[in-house]
Formats: C-alpha cells, sequence, structure tokens
C-alpha cells in the first residue's frame, strides 16, 4: 500500500474524535483561539484539552503561536478547514482575511 493512504488514513483517526472535531471547528469558526478560549468553550479540564491539542499539533493539523504567556492555535492544514466545511455544511464559516 502507498505510503500516502497510510498517511491520510492516520490523519483521519487523528480527527475522529468529537472533541478535535470540535477543536478543529471552533477554529475554523473565530480562526483562533487561545487555550482559556477553548477550554470554556468545551467545558473540559485543561489536561484533557491539552491532550487533544498535542496530537492535533503533532499531525499538522493545527499550529499554536506564544503570545505573551498565552498561545494561540489556529487551523496550520488547510485540507482538515476543507473537510469540517463538508462535514458540517449547515454551519456558516468565517471566510480568513488576511
Amino acid at each position: 500500500m502507498e505510503e500516502h493512504y497510510i498517511r491520510k488514513a492516520e490523519w483521519l483517526k487523528i480527527i475522529a474524535h468529537p472533541v478535535r472535531l470540535c477543536i478543529i471547528q471552533g477554529l475554523i469558526e473565530k480562526n483562533s483561539c487561545n487555550v482559556t478560549e477553548i477550554q470554556n468553550c468545551l467545558e473540559l479540564p485543561q489536561s484533557t484539552l491539552s491532550m487533544h491539542l498535542q496530537k492535533l499539533r503533532g499531525a499538522g493539523i493545527i499550529e499554536g503561536s506564544r503570545k505573551g504567556l498565552e498561545v494561540i492555535y489556529q487551523i496550520k492544514d488547510p485540507q482538515a478547514a476543507e473537510l469540517i466545511k463538508v462535514l458540517f455544511p449547515q454551519i456558516q464559516f468565517m471566510e480568513v482575511v488576511e
């Protein structure tokens, strides 16, 4: 089997969790969020949220940039954003203006 398919299957396994789908969806909607904003939205313990963020970062789906004491997360992989938009067509996502 081609390596390409194996990598994509691993990528799909990582996002195939309700919390991680919600994190990706929220980051698409808001463009970026810090950990506290994500935690308040999902009502999860910080340790649980950190584990999910770590998996998404490790897969290259999201990235975090330090701003003072905070880490601001945003979508790194545009394919993840496109997949979430296909899975949730009823949600009106913000268009990112650069």
